[in-house]
Order: C-alpha cells, then structure tokens, then sequence
C-alpha cells in the first residue's frame, strides 16, 4: 500500500499541522493532522467541485447514482491517482472476500460514493446508494438503470467509504439502512482507518472490517521518511497517537496564548471552534 500512502501525502489528504499549529477540528478539540481521504479523486480542487456537485444533485435521488457515476467514471479513465486507489480497493476486496457471496457494494452519503460507484462497477455488482435518512437507491453495476428499494429479501452488502474513525456514520446510517432494507452488511471496505475505535464498533456488529492504510507510527514514520514532517512534528503525532487528549492538553498548557488566538480569531469558524473548547472545558483546564 506504499503507493496510496505516498498518494495521500502528494494530493495533501493527509495534512500534518506545523510545529506548534495543531488544527482545530469541529468537535472544539485540537489535533496534530487532518485526513481528507476523497482528495484521492486527484487533487483538492478536483474533490471539492466533485463534493459540489454532488450536493446540487441531493434534491434528485433518483438520477443522483447515474449522474454521479458518470463523472467517477471519467475521472477514472484519465486520473492515475484516482484509478491507482480505485483499482486498489477492488483488488483488496478480491483477495479478502468470495467475490460469489457479495449481492450488492453500498454506499453512503456523500463521501463514499466518491469510490463506491467506480467499486461496483469494477466488480459487476449491483450498487446501492445510501442516505443519511436511510432511503436507499439499487443501481444496476454500470448505473444503466437506478430505481428506489425497500427491499433486498436476505441479500448480502459490502460497503465502500472512504475512512473510518468512530464509525458513527455505520451505527446511525448505513446499518439501518441495510437492515431496513432486509439485507446483510456484511463487510466494509475503506481507504483510510484512523485507529479511533470505528473498526473495534464494526467488528462487534460482525462486519468484516477491511482497510487500505492505518493511520499509526508507521505512517508517521513514512511521512518522516519522505521529508514530509520534521522530528519534533514526528514526536507529537506518536504521542498523540497514544493519549490524544493528554497530548493536546499538555500542548495547551504550554501554549496558553493559542486559546486566545483562537478565541480572537477573524475566522468564525476557528473561533467557533475555541468557543467550543472553552465552554465545554474539553480538556480539563478550567
């Protein structure tokens, strides 16, 4: 997987924060990286209009797959990066799961469908596209035809995402909605994991579990390999790694002056997120 690792890093879906700058996530918490993994479509820019586009076809399920499908399609044919990850997954699969027993490849609001469609198409299996409301759209594998289900009589579903953390997404979405649709979610396949308890949850619902990469030491030490971090950035991720909340608080004992940076910031959005921080005393520091 040393190509898709290199591929995160090249297209920035993996970003790590400069020394003493971690990022503000939108929890109110504070963290040494982010992880984008849809930038694998080829770029940021080229993931962002893709995100936009999908949500100006939110409003029209029903010709949503095929439209979504024909721009993943084309994006395959002439992106390495993205047909590297795409060929990836479906390979992966291959060698982890009978491909005979999959009925169906799912995915699910909006991120997934960034790999899901190409996935399905790549295994001639039927797709299903999943919304956070738990309706749920069966397309044939080349998306030739798409029509609303309710029903799957006992058929068995892997699904695509894109990364992994708490899994919340499975438990609040795609697993009602597989079993509101009668079907077995049998098996998940995911680009990035990030080591945050999502594939333990998923495993307890007895779904296979397969993942590209794990975000541990190894790929921070990869990143330090390829000049991507320096040593003091090396050391905080792995501490963070190990003790998330008691790395960041020991980082802001240090660093008062970053709450109130955050807190003064013309960025509503950072200053949003300290808010959050502060008011929820997310770290223990009243």
């Amino acid at each position: 997987m040393s190509d898709i690792i290199s591929y995160l890093f090249e297209t920035e879906a993996v970003k790590f924060c400069e020394d003493n700058k971690p990022f503000w996530y939108t929890s109110g918490k504070i963290g040494p990286y982010f992880i984008n993994t849809h930038f694998l479509y080829g770029s940021e820019k080229e993931a962002s209009d893709f995100l936009s586009y999908i949500d100006s076809l939110l409003e029209d399920r029903i010709n949503l797959p095929k439209k979504v499908f024909g721009k993943v399609l084309h994006q395959y044919e002439n992106n390495n990066i993205f047909k590297y990850t795409i060929d990836t997954l479906a390979k992966t699969i291959k060698d982890n799961v009978n491909i005979e027993e999959i009925d169906y490849i799912s995915g699910g609001e909006r991120r997934d469908w960034y790999f899901s469609n190409m996935v399905a198409y790549m295994l001639k299996k039927p797709h299903l596209t999943l919304f956070k409301d738990l309706e749920a759209f069966a397309s044939t594998y080349d998306f030739s035809s798409t029509e609303k289900i309710t029903n799957i009589n006992g058929k068995t579903v892997l699904n695509v995402s894109d990364l992994v953390t708490a899994a919340s997404n499975y438990v609040r979405s795609w697993i009602p909605a597989v079993k509101n649709l009668n079907g077995k979610l049998l098996w998940t396949c995911y680009v990035v994991d990030r080591k945050q308890g999502g594939t333990e949850v998923l495993e307890n619902q007895n779904i296979k579990t397969i993942p590209l990469v794990l975000v541990d030491d190894s790929l921070f030490e990869k990143a330090f390999e390829l000049g991507v971090i320096n040593k003091s950035q090396l050391d905080m991720l792995k501490n963070f790694f190990r003790d998330p909340d008691g790395t960041m608080k020991e980082f802001l004992i240090n660093h008062p002056e970053f709450i109130e940076d955050g807190l003064k910031s013309s960025n509503e959005r950072t200053a949003k997120r300290a808010k959050a921080l502060v008011d929820g005393n997310l770290y223990g520091l009243n």
